[in-house]
């Protein structure tokens, strides 16, 4: 397994380019906390967390199906959304979160690593290198 180095994932960020104009950042917390607040300093759009729960800090599932542990606390209906994950195995996360912000006007997914509508990378697991 061949490691990142940060410079290596920011490098990805600086690059990748939207083809949306997004009206505002949703972060899957807590993974897709970092990812989000590295693109809201290259794009300048607010960021929202959406407190969403599958996995423990080992990648073990904790519940059979991803829970929202708090209730979402901010406007989406109508709203042109880049939601944000770290890393995506399955997909049911992402998948559940679409479920809850399905009035929004718009949502496109961006993962560090795995399948999304944008993503830096999409191959084996490694190691974020902001993860202490």
């Amino acid at each position: 397994m061949h490691d990142k180095t940060f410079e290596e994932v920011l490098e990805r960020f600086r690059a990748i380019s939207f083809s949306e104009k997004f009206d505002t950042i949703v972060a899957v917390a807590n993974g897709g906390i970092i990812p989000a607040a590295i693109l809201n300093q290259r794009l300048g759009i607010e960021i929202q967390l959406l407190k969403i729960n599958l996995r423990d800090n080992n990648q073990k599932p904790v519940y059979d199906s991803p829970q929202l542990m708090a209730p979402i606390d901010f406007e989406y209906k109508g709203k042109t959304i880049l939601l944000v994950e770290d890393r995506v195995k399955t997909g049911a996360s992402l998948a559940k979160a679409c479920e809850l912000l399905k009035d929004a006007k718009l949502i496109k997914t961006f993962a560090v690593n795995g399948k999304a509508d944008y993503c830096l990378y999409n191959e084996n697991c490694f190691k974020f290198p902001w993860l202490l």
